[in-house]
């Protein structure tokens, strides 16, 4: 065993595993898993800010049983992300979060919020109870997009303090892409007049999303350079969203929501993926740390790979067993618990 252990030590050390660009994978890694976050629990944001648009019991109820099997389980993609940036680049990890950490505690506190609304909305039919802790969950479905959406402006155009008019805009550009996911999530879960109503009210937040991201863009690139606007890849993956943006509307329309919701997902991986493009190969502006800076030895990079390959399977097995068992519309009568 200790044999095996002094000729496989140096090897892992020399240089990356398979001699694959480790770096770059890495990085776009990280951001996959961001995206599979803002994915999987942009829906529930989006479902939470639509849950202010209904009347009744039982269509507040339908809402919370749309997402109920879900909700906790999509966030731990948000830790498997801080994890692995930890992992991966524990510089750029120590100085987002020590440079932003108003700016944590408020996306904590906003998932607090979050998680803990529906819960305490369930424990009693009380009138006055349950408006108050709807508001929380509406609240909380709202802001928490809309801190995380600041915190990738910030990190995105390098701002150091705590927000500017581009990191806001991306923030909310970030909300209205959840309320997109949410509506699209709701075709496929509701039917009737909560499907037609949250699907309209989808196609509004997709035209608002467009208008915000170019929006950001446009401000953020005024006052951060390496922001490439221009560029054929910025301008690929934006006709590409608006591209998607129609399939999103026009299979709506045509009652294929399952194309619909694919085409929404096209959006948020594009989303996160243009944020990427246009960092790579800093990592983080505001201090010039590049991808090649930030990164851990080889060492460790191939020991996270091999162990990565292993455990991510896993997780995604995981969620294919949990949507599967888990698919199809929720009916009237269901609840949350």
């Amino acid at each position: 065993m200790t044999d095996v252990s002094i000729v496989a030590t140096p090897a892992l050390a020399n240089g990356p595993l398979f001699g694959l660009p480790l770096e770059e994978l890495w990085f776009g890694l990280v951001f996959a898993v961001f995206g599979t976050f803002l994915f999987l629990d942009g829906f529930d944001f989006g479902v939470g800010a639509l849950f202010a648009t209904r009347t009744t019991d039982g269509e507040r109820e339908q809402l919370l049983a749309s997402i109920g099997p879900f909700w906790d389980g999509n966030e731990v993609w948000l830790v498997v992300f801080g994890g692995m940036l930890f992992a991966v680049f524990p510089s750029v990890y120590a100085a987002l979060f020590s440079r932003h950490y108003l700016l944590m505690f408020a996306i904590l506190g906003a998932l607090i919020v979050r998680g803990l609304a529906p819960e305490m909305y369930e424990q009693r039919h009380d009138e006055d109870w349950q408006r108050w802790w709807g508001r929380a969950f509406i609240v909380g479905s709202i802001a928490s997009p809309f801190f995380l959406g600041v915190f990738v402006g910030n990190w995105l155009f390098g701002v150091e303090g705590v927000a500017s008019i581009a990191s806001l805009l991306a923030g909310l550009a970030v909300v209205a892409l959840t309320i997109v996911d949410g509506a699209a999530f709701l075709g496929l879960k509701t039917r009737g007049d909560v499907r037609l109503e949250t699907q309209s009210l989808g196609h509004l937040a997709q035209v608002v999303y467009l208008l915000l991201a170019v929006a950001t863009l446009v401000v953020g690139s005024r006052s951060s350079p390496h922001v490439a606007l221009l560029s054929v890849p910025t301008l690929g993956l934006l006709g590409l969203t608006v591209l998607l943006a129609g399939v999103h509307v026009v299979a709506g329309w045509a009652g294929r929501y399952y194309l619909a919701f694919v085409a929404v997902a096209g959006q948020v991986y594009g989303l996160v993926a243009l944020v990427a493009t246009l960092l790579f190969p800093l990592v983080d502006p505001a201090t010039g740390l590049t991808v090649a800076d930030a990164i851990v030895s080889s060492l460790s990079l191939n020991l996270m790979t091999i162990g990565s390959s292993i455990l991510l399977p896993l997780v995604a097995t995981y969620f294919i067993v949990l949507y599967s068992s888990f698919s199809g519309p929720v009916e009237e009568d269901e609840s949350y618990v």
